[in-house]
């Protein structure tokens, strides 16, 4: 199915975007006509086999290896983005680490690292990537929450608290980038069938979350929501979390 091109000319920055949500996010919005760059921490191959794919559509993407939690890295990231494209009026800040782990068994350790991913990680790109937002006139912000920040779920203290201080972060940067024409909203994915790298969810987070849809929800199924906050029609949604669950909260 074709998409219309709404976002030609339009230069877009997805964090974590090697795989799954983030990979969908990354081709939704190349078909859509924006120019992507492709982000991954560790692996050049899943990152560059995305942009590989936007290419072989005649899309426009390149990829960057960063690590979004490290300053230097993510301003590094940013500006890579802008000396690719030109500038940089959509960022999507996707990339989080989504561990499973008693809160006894909680160190500070990975405490730390699991909030400077997912919300440090936002906090720097946005930060990083201020100036292009504000100078492209239709700049985007949409950063990629979840399901559990709202419900919390055991074994996650560590994630809930990240994803729900996106939350935190949409809200207060909504007010603080209105008067310069950039949106900030937050999606809030339910249960996705993606790969995890560290094995299958656990049985529980089946059992607590069904939905209406009757179904785990697709990467695209996000994608698609993001790609139309990051569009012109969604430029009167600011400081929003929208939620994609198939309906999780009324479903039982």
């Amino acid at each position: 199915m074709s998409v219309e091109p709404v976002l030609a000319g339009r230069v877009a920055l997805v964090t974590g975007s090697s795989r799954n949500i983030g990979r969908a996010i990354a081709m939704a919005l190349a078909r859509a006509g924006a120019a992507v760059m492709v982000n991954a921490r560790t692996s050049s191959a899943e990152a560059e086999q995305v942009a590989s794919a936007i290419r072989s559509e005649g899309g426009h993407a390149a990829a960057q290896l960063a690590d979004v939690s490290d300053p230097g890295e993510a301003a590094h990231l940013v500006a890579a983005t802008v000396g690719e494209f030109g500038g940089l009026d959509i960022l999507v800040n996707n990339a989080s680490v989504r561990r499973e782990r008693a809160f006894a068994a909680l160190d500070y350790q990975e405490w730390r690292e699991i909030l400077a991913i997912t919300l440090d990680g936002a906090y720097l790109c946005c930060h990083a990537a201020l100036p292009h937002l504000i100078a492209s006139g239709q700049g985007a912000v949409v950063n990629i929450g979840g399901l559990s920040a709202h419900t919390g779920s055991a074994g996650r203290a560590h994630v809930v608290a990240a994803k729900a201080g996106l939350v935190g972060l949409t809200r207060a940067l909504a007010h603080d980038l209105a008067p310069h024409a950039v949106t900030v909203n937050c999606v809030a994915p339910g249960l996705i069938a993606t790969a995890r790298v560290t094995g299958a969810a656990p049985p529980a987070h089946h059992a607590k979350h069904n939905t209406l849809a009757g179904r785990q929800g697709e990467p695209e199924d996000v994608a698609s929501l993001v790609r139309f906050l990051c569009g012109p029609e969604a430029r009167y949604i600011t400081g929003q979390v929208v939620h994609a669950n198939g309906g999780a909260y009324v479903g039982g």
